[in-house]
C-alpha cells in the first residue's frame, strides 16, 4: 500500500535521488508486512511519483524515507539481509572507530565489525602509496528487488563516515558496481562525485591513500551529535575537502601545462570552479599563489636540468610569451631565466 495523497512544498535541494531507491525501500514493508502510508506521506512522495519511473527526490525526501523507514521496521539495513540490523546498528559501529588514531585504523576496523553485525557481504580496504580501495564482496544474495539500493547506500554509508571523521570531503577516483547501467545511471555522479563503472566484478570505490594518514577529528560527543541526525552521510557528500591544497599542488606539478587555468583543475578535482576558490581560500591559499608556485618549480627545474630555450620553457610552464615568462621570473628570484642559469648551482643561492 502506498501513499494515497500528500501535499507537496518546496524542497531546498535538487531532486535528483532516483524514484526506483524508494520502491526498493518499499519492498522491506512488504517483507516485514507494514503500510508505508505514513511514512511517503511525511516525506511528500505520491503515488503519482512512484508510478513515474523517472521521478526524482531530493536529498532531503531520501533522508526522511530511509530514516523513518529504518526506525518504524526497525532495520537499518532496509530488509536487504537475512537478519534485521537493529536501530542504533550502525551507531555502534561509528563508536567503535572512534580512537582509532588515523582514518586507515579507523575504516580497517569498520569493515572488521561490519561483519560481525551483518555476514551476507564483507568488506575491506586494501591500499598503496597511491591508491586505497574499499571492496564490498556478496556473501548471500539480497533481498530480491534491492541489490542496487544495497550496495550504493553501504557505499555511500562507508564514504560519508570516513569523510565526518576526518572533517573532510574524500573524493573518489572511481567508483564501480557488478549490474547493469541503470535507466537512472546519471544520478550516480551526483552521489559520488564521479562517473560510475557498471558490470564490473565487484562492488567498490578508490580514492586518494593519502586521507588514509588524516587523523580521526571526532569524538564521543561528536557522535552524539552526529547520530541524531546521521542520514546526511549517506545521501549527500561532504563538502570541505582538508587536502585540496596538496591536490591542487600534485595536479600542478604533474601536468603543469595542461592545469593553467580554474575549469581544468576543477574538473580534474570532481570540484566546481567556485568551490575551488573557496575551500583554497578556507585553507589560507590561493589558486594563482599555487599555480605561481608549481610554475616557479618547474622552470626552475628545466632551467637547471636542460638547455631548452627559454622561449620553450616559458611555454611549457605554461606562459604566452617569453617577455611575461621573464617578467614573472625576475619577481620570482631577482634575475633573468638567462642570467640564473648562467649562474650555475653555486652563484643560485
Amino acid at each position: 500500500m502506498v501513499a494515497k495523497h500528500a501535499t507537496r512544498t518546496p524542497v531546498k535541494s535538487r531532486a535528483v535521488t532516483p524514484i526506483a531507491f524508494v520502491q526498493a525501500l518499499l519492498l522491506a514493508y512488504e517483507r516485514y508486512g507494514a503500510d508505508p502510508y505514513d511514512v511517503l506521506r511525511k516525506a511528500q512522495i505520491t503515488p503519482a511519483m512512484l508510478r513515474r519511473s523517472d521521478s526524482r527526490i531530493s536529498a532531503e525526501q531520501m533522508e526522511q524515507v530511509s530514516e523513518a523507514a529504518m526506525r518504524e521496521l526497525d532495520d537499518e539495513a532496509l530488509g536487504w539481509w537475512q537478519r534485521r540490523l537493529p536501530w542504533g546498528s550502525y551507531g555502534l559501529l561509528a563508536r567503535a572507530s572512534l580512537t582509532a588514531p588515523d582514518l586507515r585504523v579507523a575504516l580497517k576496523r569498520w569493515c572488521r565489525h561490519h561483519r560481525l553485525v551483518c555476514d551476507d557481504v564483507a568488506l575491506a580496504l586494501e591500499a598503496d602509496r597511491q591508491q586505497a580501495t574499499i571492496t564490498l564482496a556478496e556473501h548471500r544474495p539480497p533481498w530480491p528487488g534491492t541489490r542496487e539500493l544495497c550496495l550504493v547506500t553501504t557505499l555511500r554509508n562507508i564514504h560519508g563516515y570516513a569523510s565526518w571523521l576526518v572533517d573532510s570531503r574524500i573524493p573518489l577516483r572511481s567508483v564501480q558496481f557488478p549490474f547493469a547501467r541503470p535507466a537512472h545511471a546519471d544520478a550516480y555522479p551526483w552521489m559520488f562525485g564521479c562517473e560510475p563503472v557498471f558490470d564490473a566484478p565487484v562492488a567498490a570505490f578508490t580514492f586518494d591513500a593519502q586521507y588514509l594518514a588524516l587523523p580521526v577529528k571526532r569524538d564521543e560527543r561528536a557522535a552524539r551529535l552526529m547520530l541524531q541526525r546521521a542520514l546526511p552521510l549517506t545521501v549527500r557528500l561532504y563538502r570541505r575537502d582538508r587536502l585540496l591544497v596538496q591536490r591542487v599542488r600534485e595536479l600542478l606539478a604533474r601536468e603543469p601545462a595542461a592545469m593553467v587555468n580554474a575549469d581544468a583543475l576543477a574538473a580534474a578535482l570532481n570540484v566546481s570552479v567556485r568551490t575551488l576558490h573557496r575551500q583554497l581560500q578556507g585553507e589560507g591559499a590561493s589558486l594563482q599563489a599555487l599555480k605561481d608556485e608549481a610554475r616557479r618549480a618547474h622552470a626552475l627545474d628545466l632551467l637547471a636540468r636542460t638547455q631548452r630555450p627559454i622561449k620553450q620553457i616559458a611555454q611549457a610552464v605554461g606562459f604566452d610569451s617569453e617577455k611575461s615568462f621573464a617578467r614573472a621570473f625576475r619577481g620570482w628570484v631577482g634575475q633573468s631565466p638567462s642570467e640564473w642559469r648562467r649562474a650555475g648551482p653555486s652563484g643560485r643561492g
